[in-house]
């Protein structure tokens, strides 16, 4: 399985914000979104290739409890399975971190979902073959609503505009057995100004549709850096 990094941070998005977690970053996807804030684990891959053992053993160098299985897009690697076995079998909380367009049968607590929406196309001076490619593969409803079915879960939809919330309520409809509270909004950007300057319409946005505001804590806390 290649790795980009494994470091110990604070979970910054989601249910578990503020949590103090291990984070593992599987670097390689099968996706291009033009906004993506990890390039070395997409546009251009990093890091290196680790046997099961060398990436529990480097977890095994912190004390926390949390462990969140990210990336990239971590589920293209079946390393996976044994990896999350194993920090089950050590009683570690277990977050996979995915775009939900490809499915392992793997244990974990917490199946975080990230649809990919249209405003994450890339634009630009961009390789077509990359932008036709994520397009025809970023929907996947079959493999998120058997995420939804199989595991705890939480929908994270980055959102620029009022159109990209109407989207996602459209996306949310054609689900089954998911909650509204389970659903959460965040503002894209990479700059703690901007985020929140879209946290101030984004936010009642959420409330009138019955969704979650999620901020990117990470962001205001350490800045767009690696290893946080």
């Amino acid at each position: 399985m290649r790795v980009a990094e494994i470091y110990e941070s604070v979970q910054g998005e989601g249910e578990l914000t503020g949590q103090a977690s291990i984070f593992v970053r599987a670097s390689g996807c099968n996706l291009r979104c033009g906004f993506c804030d990890t390039p070395y684990a997409s546009w251009a891959p990093e890091g290196d290739d680790l046997s099961v053992a060398a990436i529990l053993q480097q977890i095994g160098r912190f004390d926390g409890s949390h462990v969140v299985l990210t990336g990239g897009e971590p589920m293209l690697f079946s390393e996976l399975i044994p990896i999350c076995e194993r920090l089950r079998d050590e009683g570690r909380h277990v977050t996979i971190e995915t775009a939900g367009t490809l499915h392992l049968a793997l244990p974990c607590d917490l199946m975080s979902i990230s649809p990919k929406m249209n405003n994450s196309t890339p634009l630009g001076d961009v390789d077509p073959r990359w932008r036709l490619r994520h397009e025809q593969t970023r929907h996947s409803m079959d493999v998120v609503q058997r995420l939804i079915d199989d595991y705890p879960h939480q929908l994270k939809f980055v959102v620029r505009s009022l159109a990209d919330c109407q989207e996602v309520q459209q996306y949310v409809e054609q689900l089954s057995n998911i909650a509204h509270g389970r659903v959460m909004l965040m503002p894209q950007g990479v700059d703690a100004i901007d985020l929140a300057a879209a946290a101030k319409w984004l936010e009642p946005e959420c409330r009138r549709r019955g969704f979650r505001f999620c901020p990117r804590k990470q962001i205001e806390w350490f800045g767009l850096q690696r290893a946080t």
